[in-house]
């Protein structure tokens, strides 16, 4: 069992805290204000479950850090809080949301190389973002399970990569390996990977008929 420490308590932050401790991990849960607002959802979590006073305080002894935060909200976290962690990035790039970020309209980079690059002491992997935030807590099921939802994962770290897919697994998902960080375009938002239940065999065919944005038949 892991303790998880979550960045961001809107919508998928607090399902990743439900699927987490209902699977037996320990949450630790930071935002933007200091832990203000979150005695509800605390008091729902119970015992396994607090809120921090600071993101250092979240990451302070968390085995895996969850940052659920808006993309043009990379660049201000305090990047020494998560030196030597590994870190799931859980965004996808709506511009509607987000606001224009040109790097991704133009497809040089992806969202997880770019907190990678906010947080150069942690280990990225690209996890979490290729399904509904509801469906975290609805559609996994034991290992073994037959038709058993896949989810996609990317990074450059392979021993970061190994406990994020153990993290997975236990949440109740397969795990499908995309490669690095610089692949985690292929499960973004319209793709054939993105917001679909597959199989792990079907994610995979989903991930590999994946075209760029500008390479899309309407672009």
């Amino acid at each position: 069992m892991a303790t998880i420490a979550i960045i961001g308590a809107g919508n998928v932050g607090s399902q990743v805290a439900r699927v987490a401790v209902r699977t037996g991990h320990d949450v630790v849960l930071a935002n933007s204000r200091g832990g203000e607002g979150l005695d509800a959802l605390i008091d729902e979590l119970g015992p396994r479950a607090r809120a921090a006073g600071s993101v250092a305080d979240a990451t302070e002894r968390a085995d895996v850090v969850v940052v659920a935060v808006p993309i043009h909200s990379y660049e201000g976290l305090p990047s020494k809080a998560f030196d030597g962690r590994i870190v799931i990035d859980t965004g996808n790039y709506y511009p509607s949301w987000n606001g224009d970020i040109a790097e991704l309209d133009d497809e040089s980079t992806t969202t997880a190389e770019i907190l990678q690059r906010a947080l150069p002491g942690a280990s990225v992997v690209k996890a979490l973002n290729n399904l509904n935030a509801a469906e975290l807590t609805t559609t996994g099921s034991p290992a073994g399970t037959e038709n058993r939802r896949a989810l996609a994962m990317a990074g450059d770290d392979t021993n970061a990569k190994r406990v994020v897919q153990e993290l997975l697994d236990s949440f109740g998902f397969d795990v499908v390996d995309v490669g690095p960080l610089s692949e985690g375009w292929r499960f973004q938002r319209d793709l054939p990977a993105y917001g679909i239940r597959h199989t792990a065999a079907e994610m995979r065919s989903a991930l590999a008929r994946a075209l760029r944005y500008r390479d899309l038949p309407d672009a």
